[in-house]
């Protein structure tokens, strides 16, 4: 099959199968160098991400694998924030990962998932769409066609709604995702870390904020912390409480966003807003080619340039 153009060199956003992702991070650094890139980031769900590798036997260091190939990867974790608002997720990049609220943060983000996604599987099973949490989504086949089974720590909530497009809910997973927010019932809200002290967190840890999809946030946003923003009030929230760079390029088209603007619409009017005040950044949101995935994302289909990818980790790691 040949292969899709790559048009960005850097890919600052990509998932493996450590969360939702189909790739081990070895085959991701290995598609990634296929490619052309020249730098990528895991950015994997609200997991500390891998430093090593098991490879032929052995242990091998996923940076120095990558380097070897010509690639630099660089480290991050996606935190899942804000309890009322959704999609506000914060890339943190390069912090240190041996910090102990970083790994509290973790347990607390597992445990506050594994409740929430089974209580959403016996709410949609309740409305006529039954997801049978313990044979569906814990148990599961891989794209080997092996039956594999993961923890209730390992459920993403995507992962449900792949099951509700499989057994024809909903006519994809992202079609599933709107389903579900549309629904009072049905939108289960897990208790997410604050975005301003996740913020504070990925700081304290020496690391890099950077917001994600910033159009996936509704245009008007409500909680009982802040009341009613727009999303641009919201931004500028996070910008006064430190928010270092923002996605500008992101593959919109292929995700669950409801405006009407174009990708080309959306990063002309995030670099003209806030190229001057934060650094910015960009990536597919890459997961892997999985199975019955119509015309999924690519690595490098969204990001930035490579001298983009050095402003924005000057000193850390160019």
């Amino acid at each position: 099959m040949k292969e899709r153009k790559v048009r960005y060199e850097c890919d600052l956003h990509c998932h493996t199968n450590r969360s939702d992702g189909s790739n081990t991070p070895l085959e991701l650094i290995d598609r990634a160098v296929a490619l052309g890139m020249k730098a990528i980031a895991i950015t994997d769900h609200d997991i500390v991400p891998p430093e090593t590798a098991e490879l032929n036997g052995a242990e091998v260091d996923l940076r120095s694998y990558a380097r070897e190939r010509g690639l630099t990867l660089i480290l991050g974790y996606e935190f899942s924030t804000d309890t009322y608002v959704n999609d506000v997720h914060i890339l943190g990049f390069e912090l240190d990962w041996s910090s102990p609220a970083v790994r509290r943060e973790m347990e607390r983000a597992k445990m506050s998932k594994s409740e929430a996604y089974r209580r959403l599987c016996e709410l949609l099973t309740a409305k006529g769409f039954p997801i049978d949490y313990e044979n569906e989504i814990l148990r599961y086949t891989d794209k080997n066609g092996v039956q594999r089974e993961r923890t209730p720590d390992e459920v993403q909530r995507k992962f449900i709604f792949e099951k509700m497009a499989e057994k024809g809910y909903a006519g994809s997973w992202e079609a599933a995702k709107i389903m579900v927010q549309n629904d009072p019932e049905l939108n289960v809200r897990r208790e997410k870390i604050d975005p301003l002290h996740a913020l504070q967190l990925i700081h304290d840890c020496g690391g890099l904020a950077v917001l994600a999809h910033p159009y996936l946030i509704a245009e008007e946003v409500k909680s009982p912390e802040i009341g009613k923003l727009s999303r641009a009030e919201y931004i500028e929230r996070l910008i006064a409480h430190g928010l270092d760079g923002i996605e500008a390029r992101y593959t919109y088209n292929k995700t669950s966003y409801q405006g009407r603007q174009t990708v080309e619409e959306i990063e002309r009017e995030v670099r003209a807003r806030y190229g001057s005040r934060l650094l910015i950044s960009g990536g597919s949101d890459y997961h892997g080619n999985k199975k019955g995935t119509v015309d999924p994302r690519e690595i490098g289909e969204a990001g930035i340039s490579y001298e983009e990818c050095q402003r924005l980790f000057a000193g850390r790691l160019f």
